[in-house]
């Protein structure tokens, strides 16, 4: 058990691939950063999952340039175009996607 920020402690942990899955639903400002704390330590195969991906729809409303909005937005963009992960979004309730770590 670590208690502590989730970026410091991401940055603790091992940088070799030894996670099989991570689950995100954390402060939508660093989901990005969360991401690209993971990412290098999954292992290929490896699964990070991100929650509220949709963000009750605002993500597709131009209009919509809260804080959170526009992160999850970003994030959103990012992870469709990294050639780490393959990606799927699926749409149900506020949206999950789905990273699969390549070899």
């Amino acid at each position: 058990l670590r208690i502590a920020p989730a970026l410091e402690t991401l940055r603790s942990l091992p940088q070799e691939p030894t996670v099989d899955l991570a689950f995100i639903d954390a402060d939508k400002p660093n989901y990005l950063a969360y991401v690209n704390e993971l990412v290098p330590r999954m292992r290929p195969g490896g699964l990070v999952l991100l929650d509220n991906v949709l963000w009750g729809g605002a993500v597709i409303d131009p209009a919509a340039d809260d804080e959170h909005t526009l992160a999850i937005r970003a994030c959103n963009d990012a992870v469709a175009a990294d050639p780490r992960v393959e990606c799927v979004m699926l749409p149900v309730a506020d949206g999950l996607t789905i990273l699969r770590r390549l070899p």
